[in-house]
């Protein structure tokens, strides 16, 4: 089969024929036909997130089942399907409560083994990792749903628990942060935007965001949000992964708020980021935020299948496979506002 292969850590990655992936017991085969590609494949490209090399990268996907492992009850060849990005074990504690996103022997198909830059993808413990997609939602949508959607998408509902009327700011309008806002709108918030690309923050407002604000000087970003919500936003979400941005985030709630982190934060300044006498003081909750579990997916895709959560519409570019790793190179530098997807068949 054809896959998108590096040997070496930030070397343009190429097409090349490589075998089919096996399919043990519990997993499933999927063909794939769209992927993302997302900032995640380019930290493991760079070798920021180790991997085996050879590699192919790959972790936002959706196709059609292939081939079915023993043992595998809840899906078959032909089902329409898409994968969290973190597959869980399927038999721990917290897998059989539906929390496989925190599953401690988890499987991230472009991480653990190869990924979905790839015509066919093997997921392993499939009667607790795969979706069937709706009919309504085709598999670009799905695609694009796999890491930076879902992942806003419990950020917002399930840690952030945002209802209607109360004030979410998302700080960071890339893949998770757009997502964070359409989901945010859709669940009836009042959203406030924050990023240093003007491109970024007009795709934000296009999104229903009421307010954006230019990210270069933080502090006047927390005086104005806690200025124009009366004292604080109910929700703050770090969807870039920035100590200063983080600390922002809590600086700008009101009491009783919760900040929810996407953002992987590094650096020195990492493990000291928070403003601990304020979370404190104001009684703030400080949430972590890792992707989420196949469990949970009905909730989202049924706002998607009914049109009032449009994935799709962040797409901003569809490519072929045999420009996935030129792609993945790209983002050296900035690149557009919007998701970029490789279609692997016509859509």
């Amino acid at each position: 089969m054809r896959a998108v292969v590096f040997d070496e850590y930030g070397r343009t990655a190429g097409v090349r024929e490589v075998p089919e992936p096996d399919c043990p017991a519990g997993a499933v085969v999927v063909r794939v036909e769209a992927t993302g590609v997302c900032r995640s494949d380019w930290h493991a490209w760079k070798g920021h997130d180790p991997v085996a090399l050879p590699h192919t990268p790959g972790h936002e996907f959706a196709g059609v089942v292939a081939r079915v492992g023993e043992g595998v009850d809840r899906v078959q060849v032909g089902d329409r399907v898409t994968v969290p990005f973190t597959c869980g074990c399927g038999v721990c504690d917290f897998c059989r409560t539906g929390q496989a996103q925190v599953c401690p022997d988890q499987y991230q198909p472009g991480f653990t083994g190869p990924g979905s830059f790839a015509e066919l993808v093997m997921v392993p413990a499939a009667d607790t990792n795969v979706v069937v997609l709706p009919d309504e939602v085709d598999t670009t949508a799905a695609a694009a749903l796999g890491c930076r959607f879902a992942t806003a998408f419990r950020a917002v509902q399930g840690q952030g628990r945002v209802g209607p009327g109360q004030w979410l700011v998302v700080l960071g309008c890339g893949g998770v942060g757009l997502s964070a806002v359409m989901v945010g709108v859709a669940l009836g918030a009042r959203v406030v935007a924050v990023d240093l690309s003007p491109a970024a923050l007009t795709r934000a407002r296009e999104l229903g965001a009421e307010l954006t604000l230019d990210a270069a000087d933080l502090s006047a970003v927390v005086e104005r949000v806690r200025e124009v919500t009366g004292g604080g936003a109910h929700v703050g979400v770090d969807a870039i992964g920035s100590p200063a941005v983080a600390a922002a985030s809590v600086r700008l709630l009101r009491p009783r708020g919760r900040h929810v982190q996407v953002g992987l934060l590094l650096g020195p300044d990492a493990a000291t980021a928070l403003p601990m006498d304020l979370v404190v003081s104001r009684e703030l909750e400080v949430l972590g935020s890792h992707g989420m579990a196949a469990a949970d997916y009905p909730v989202m895709m049924a706002l998607v299948a009914d049109g009032r959560l449009d994935p799709a519409s962040l797409v901003g570019r569809v490519i072929g496979l045999d420009e996935a790793g030129d792609a993945l190179a790209a983002m050296d530098g900035p690149t557009g506002p919007g998701l970029t997807v490789v279609r692997l068949t016509p859509s």
